[in-house]
């Protein structure tokens, strides 16, 4: 027999017991009306422990176990442990679910909780960003009256979600989401939601970039292709033409081979195998070198100064500072007109190394300047050609100075012309240059 039931009815004994041994001395009524007595007292005992229980199921989490007394100590002795146990469970089931807030909360991408129903049951941040979600609105309403593009409702519809779903945000117009649905437990889903525009962009550059390359190279290649064609038809030329058809394909190969070598150039780069080897570069006595190829680059058509306001030296790549800065000032012989004066400039400015190029060309208007950078951008496309270039000068020169942690500025007026300016940060200059 259970120990709660034994000792109530050892209460119960006890009473009954008293009531027999008042029988013989007081008599009969008296011995019942103590036993009526005795009943009593143990009925109002229990209804007031009842009470009590009562009391504290009306408000578990609130009040605390009260403490029985007599039969009742056991029953809320194991109540309490319970209440122990479930706080317990409860207080992990909050953190556990305050950790997956907070998971989701930092994921990088929008993650959105569906119901059976495909209404909305929570969201992160950036969720709330991509889609304009907002707390306090749009829990428990469906997705499709807050994400309406019909591309989404039939992927949604289609129950066939292996594959993402790429959408234009509703948000912004420039940017591009990549939309998965993982469907998990009883008919619920997650809606995961990722900001590709970058990749986008780099995939738009890539498919431009091949573009390019594919017209730059097809160009030169058809034209010595002509002038082979032309040599083997007609055997009976004269020196004079197939020396200028010789000349030609010199020329067009001379402009594959520039083209090629810019290109390897900015795979060297650009990988990530190829880490920055440093020295101590003798900054002045590379750009004497650099001013005397850009003098025999001209061929005395423009007037190019060499102002040396500074004998502070680099910590970097000779290499790669030879290649950057060689761009700028070729650009700039190359872009200037005849008779043109050309300034090349080395100074300290700030706590800043400054190496800059001033032309007297035709300037570039405000909308081309951002765009210089970019591979194969040119402003005249046909100019650009005449002069030799591969289109890749400007590109080679901001990897360069990225991997110096330096930077590029580009001033310019229409019909003033254009200064480029390559800035070194005082964390790269270096004062003591070994003796020429």
């Amino acid at each position: 027999m259970p120990e709660f039931w034994s000792r109530l009815l050892g209460r119960f004994g006890l009473i009954a017991l008293i009531a027999l041994i008042a029988w013989p001395i007081a008599g009969a009524v008296w011995a019942l009306g103590l036993l009526s007595l005795g009943l009593l007292g143990e009925l109002i005992f229990h209804l007031r422990q009842l009470q009590q229980l009562n009391q504290w199921l009306a408000n578990p989490l609130v009040r605390a176990v009260p403490e029985g007394r007599g039969v009742w100590e056991d029953t809320f002795v194991a109540l309490y442990h319970l209440a122990r146990r479930q706080s317990a469970s409860q207080q992990q089931l909050s953190k556990a679910l305050s950790r997956f807030q907070r998971a989701g909360e930092a994921m990088p991408d929008g993650v959105v909780m569906l119901d059976a129903g495909d209404q909305i049951e929570w969201f992160n941040p950036i969720a709330a960003q991509q889609f304009g979600l907002h707390l306090e609105t749009d829990i428990g309403h469906p997705i499709t009256y807050l994400l309406r593009q019909s591309q989404f409702n039939e992927y949604l519809s289609a129950h066939n979600y292996g594959e993402p779903l790429i959408l234009k945000s509703t948000r912004s117009t420039d940017a591009t989401l990549a939309i998965q649905l993982v469907p998990f437990g009883d008919d619920l889903k997650l809606l995961i939601s990722r900001d590709i525009t970058r990749f986008e962009q780099v995939e738009t550059m890539r498919r431009d970039f091949i573009a390019n390359v594919s017209h730059e190279l097809r160009t030169p290649l058809t034209v010595v292709g002509g002038f082979l064609e032309s040599l083997q038809d007609y055997t009976d030329l004269s020196e004079e033409n197939r020396a200028h058809f010789f000349a030609l394909m010199r020329d067009q190969t001379l402009r594959m081979q520039r083209l090629v070598e810019d290109l390897l150039t900015l795979s060297r780069l650009e990988s990530a195998a190829n880490p920055l080897q440093e020295e101590s570069v003798d900054v002045p006595k590379l750009i004497q070198q650099l001013h005397q190829e850009a003098q025999s680059l001209s061929q005395g058509r423009h007037k190019i100064r060499l102002e040396m306001a500074s004998d502070t030296g680099l910590l970097g790549s000779e290499s790669e500072l030879r290649s950057g800065l060689g761009n700028l000032i070729s650009n700039a012989v190359r872009y200037t007109p005849l008779g043109g004066e050309i300034v090349v400039r080395w100074e300290e400015v700030n706590g800043e190394a400054r190496f800059s190029v001033k032309d007297s060309g035709i300037g570039i208007e405000p909308q081309h300047i951002p765009r210089l950078t970019e591979r194969f951008y040119r402003v005249d496309r046909s100019r650009s050609r005449e002069t030799g270039g591969t289109g890749l000068g400007l590109s080679i020169v901001k990897h360069v100075l990225t991997r110096h942690q330096s930077r590029l500025e580009i001033a310019s007026e229409v019909g003033q012309g254009s200064t480029f300016s390559a800035v070194f940060p005082a964390s790269r200059l270096v004062k003591t240059v070994a003796a020429a």
